[in-house]
């Protein structure tokens, strides 16, 4: 059984012509079908767990399998790369609408303080400064929709939150808003540092907007208690980071959403997320747990500015999931589906070593008009149904497991950009774009741009 496991794998590493006497086999025939539904990156990784144990092969064959790697997965361009105008703006983000008194906090005391007792309608203002916390701030009352309660700095890069607790704001009330903030994990074991802002339960209506949050292994946490769902909450114009590789087997997601209904994710900057430990597998921005009707739009992603082929598997967008718990599926079984009437679009994906797009058991979910650089491509599996319209993919499509895929306009990235220039975030267009019909609800680009009258494949207008 090792032998014929490791020369599947071996076949997997060449993406060699079928052999012919491999074909007359239903083995045979099942092991093309597996190698030729997952990418030469998944194959590579393969590859190397299999040629483990056997010295000689190693020697002859990790050598070849290196170069292979470096082709498929180039390593991303020195120097760091343009934020394309997402993330954490240095301007302030206006106050929310509804609020009617003003509090000012200047020390860790008065923070906790006017956490618990603000009501709705109050506006608490951080003075300039850094303010250590090492237990999680709790929220003493509910906002309103006409009467929200916002946690705010009055000009951002001027307050720094610095947590060693486990979860540094648990927001179980509705209806809070959070702006113009620096959160930073500086816990000495990085398992300790585990949620900026948990949003549990009653939490739903939260907006999280202009903050920088760095250095979690799951900087926002959305998930259900007792029933009750945090639904319809906003992650707006942050900028999502870690200062190096996650030393840790807890997941590491930048925003692992489990049940909540209606999110919307747009216009972030997520980037820098590696898991050394465990599965080591991280993802950027992740949707499950028979959630409903998440919106991720224009974001940026870039899952490693540099080490693309480090150990462990990077995944830029997860609509849907596998192996997600009964108990905390909103439906309590996650049977039916992870995630339903998802859409992924306008969003930028780089340097991802597996998938940039990946819809997992995802039932009607749309992936549109997104531009993935130097990733695997998009997988759709695990029996999930998908739209994809307008993508431009270095990579392809892989489908698998019985899934469906209603599939338009999916272009090489190569035929409009130059790739060099691509993976240094740089649009050296080859063509104008051509006359063409508008994905259905989306009317603008990345930027914002108006997409009427013209049709071009991927996240930005020429």
């Amino acid at each position: 059984m090792k032998l014929f496991a490791l020369a599947l794998g071996l076949l997997m590493l060449l993406a060699l012509a079928p052999l012919a006497w491999l074909f007359g086999t239903a083995r045979g025939q099942a092991v093309w079908e597996q190698a030729n539904s997952r990418s030469p990156n998944e194959l590579i990784r393969y590859t190397e767990r299999r040629l483990q144990g056997h010295p000689r092969l190693e020697r002859w064959l990790l050598p070849p399998l290196h170069a292979l790697r470096a082709r498929v997965e180039p390593e991303p361009p020195p120097g760091p790369l343009p934020d394309l105008g997402k993330g954490q703006r240095p301007e302030a983000l206006p106050p929310p609408a509804g609020l009617s008194s003003r509090l000012v906090a200047d020390t860790p005391q008065a923070i906790r303080e006017a956490l618990l007792n603000a009501t709705p309608g109050t506006q608490i203002v951080v003075a300039p400064g850094l303010y250590p916390f090492d237990a999680t701030l709790r929220l003493g009352h509910d906002g309103r929709s006409d009467a929200p309660i916002a946690l705010r700095a009055e000009r951002p890069g001027t307050v720094w939150f610095s947590f060693t607790q486990v979860d540094g704001i648990r927001v179980d009330r509705p209806h809070w808003v959070f702006e113009n903030l620096d959160i930073r994990g500086t816990c000495a074991r990085h398992g300790d540092c585990e949620h900026a802002l948990h949003v549990i339960g009653s939490g739903a209506q939260v907006g999280i907007r202009n903050n920088r949050i760095t250095d979690f292994n799951a900087h926002i946490k959305v998930n259900g208690q007792h029933g009750h769902w945090p639904d319809g909450g906003e992650l707006a114009w942050n900028t999502l980071s870690n200062t190096g590789p996650r030393d840790t087997a807890q997941p590491v997601v930048m925003l692992d959403l489990v049940g909540a209904h209606r999110w919307r994710v747009h216009d972030n900057r997520v980037t820098n997320f590696v898991k050394r430990h465990g599965n080591r597998v991280a993802y950027g921005l992740f949707a499950k747990g028979a959630s409903e009707g998440i919106r991720i739009e224009r974001n940026l992603l870039v899952c490693t500015p540099a080490g693309i082929s480090q150990p462990g598997e990077r995944i830029g967008i997860s609509v849907g999931g596998g192996g997600t718990d009964p108990e905390v599926c909103r439906d309590r079984t996650c049977q039916a589906h992870e995630h339903r009437d998802g859409l992924a679009a306008n969003n930028v994906i780089a340097h991802c070593n597996d998938a940039g797009v990946d819809v997992n058991r995802g039932v009607n979910v749309r992936v549109v008009h997104n531009t993935l650089i130097n990733t695997a491509g998009i997988t759709v599996r695990a029996g999930s149904r998908a739209e994809l319209d307008g993508n431009l993919v270095e990579g392809r499509v892989w489908r698998r497991d019985g899934s469906q895929v209603d599939q338009r306009g999916t272009t090489p990235l190569g035929q409009w950009l130059d790739p060099a220039a691509a993976a240094a975030l740089q649009w050296q267009w080859q063509h104008a774009p051509n006359p063409g019909p508008l994905a259905a609800g989306l009317s603008t680009d990345f930027n914002g741009q108006s997409r009427a009258g013209h049709y071009a494949p991927g996240a930005l207008l020429p």
